[in-house]
């Protein structure tokens, strides 16, 4: 009866534990949140097992002592362990400490806009906890940067399921899965994918072409505007766009930018 309650109690942590380490394994810190969540999982199964064999032999005095240790020591190892990887984590990160960055994007595909797929589940969100998008067309950076380059556009792509390059671009949409290449027709002509930013300065909106784009690194800023607007367009060559995104155009209706 013991064997099966144990078997019992592992079967139902071991869906949960994967689970947990396939959504730590996205986030930017993840090496140690990884340990943490093995750490818990080992913990959970001897506590769990302890106290089912306490319960079963709870008439012998003499095993108290040691089902107590079984307890208390897989929790307080947990615990230092959790304490002393964040504190290591802020100490050692870009930012020492958390962040809470945005910038706002729109995609464009030959003149039509596409829409990435839309978050589901409790979290709301689409890719990690630290490097995600809710379904707003915004890109929300929020947790401890432990180095600069894991936010850039390339690795948000792959942390919503998808990829960009300067020669191509996947990307997950509700209708499924949309692949974008340079040199296939838009609008009969030759197309090229392109990024161009949009920032401030002194209340006045300045846009420029982003050569390297899927390296670009958004601002920090929390709020946008001021922070970034990208446009991430597929169509023929060219060194500006005429898209910008809502929240630019609401600043500039609102009389609070200068358009460029």
């Amino acid at each position: 009866m013991i064997k099966k309650n144990i078997l019992f109690l592992l079967l139902i942590i071991f869906p949960i534990s994967v689970l947990a380490h396939e959504e730590v394994s996205q986030s930017i810190d993840h090496y140690y949140s990884d340990l943490y969540i093995k750490l818990i999982y080992i913990a959970s199964a001897i506590i769990i097992i302890s106290v089912i064999l306490a319960i079963k032999l709870n008439k012998r005095n003499s095993l108290k002592t040691a089902f107590f240790l079984l307890i208390t020591i897989p929790t307080i190892i947990v615990t230092i362990f959790l304490v002393g990887s964040t504190i290591y984590i802020n100490i050692i990160s870009h930012t020492k400490g958390p962040v809470h960055w945005h910038a706002d994007f729109e995609i464009y595909n030959c003149d039509k806009k596409v829409d990435i797929i839309n978050p589901k589940g409790i979290s709301n969100r689409v890719g990690s906890s630290t490097f995600h998008e809710h379904g707003d067309n915004r890109i929300h950076i929020e947790g401890v940067v432990v180095n600069l380059e894991d936010v850039n556009l390339q690795n948000f792509f792959k942390f919503i399921g998808g990829s960009i390059t300067n020669d191509y671009a996947i990307i997950p949409t509700n209708e499924g899965i949309l692949e974008i290449r340079n040199n296939n027709l838009c609008n009969r002509k030759l197309g090229r994918l392109q990024a161009f930013l949009y920032t401030t300065e002194d209340n006045r909106i300045k846009q420029e072409k982003i050569n390297n784009f899927p390296e670009y690194i958004p601002s920090a800023n929390s709020l946008v505007p001021p922070g970034d607007c990208i446009i991430i367009e597929f169509n023929e060559e060219k060194n500006k766009t005429d898209y910008i995104c809502k929240t630019y155009k609401v600043a500039i209706n609102k009389g609070d930018l200068i358009g460029s």
